[in-house]
């Protein structure tokens, strides 16, 4: 066979000389790109409940410690906790939310004092 007739043969659609793939793509590939949305994820306030046992200092050193406020900014909250009932301390995802609130619990339990921390979808 010369090159002329494996040319001729191969235009002719013999599948034998043929280079396809099994799904018919004569060797060409399709890449798709999928766009992948990224959600931003939920945030949560973390909220302080008032009582009338724990001590304003106590409060404030949480606020400090727990939340990174300066004195006057956890005095301010601490004083809006007694005033109002209730006062936010951050907003976080929930992981860091929830990661608060279990600290300032624990802390409160471990120091005898009622405070209550909470959170809720902002």
């Amino acid at each position: 066979m010369t090159a002329y007739d494996y040319n001729n043969t191969r235009m002719q659609g013999d599948d034998e000389f043929r280079d396809d793939d099994d799904d018919g793509n004569s060797g060409v590939d399709t890449i798709t790109k999928t766009k992948t949305k990224v959600k931003k994820p939920s945030l949560y306030r973390v909220l302080l409940l008032n009582d009338d046992f724990t001590p304003m200092e106590f409060v404030v050193d949480v606020l400090a410690r727990y939340f990174q406020m300066d004195l006057d900014a956890a005095t301010q909250v601490m004083l809006h906790v007694h005033q109002n009932g209730v006062g936010e301390c951050g907003v976080y995802t929930y992981e860091v939310a929830e990661t608060k609130v279990t600290q300032v619990m624990d802390y409160a339990q471990k120091h005898q004092h009622p405070l209550q921390c909470v959170m809720e979808k902002k």
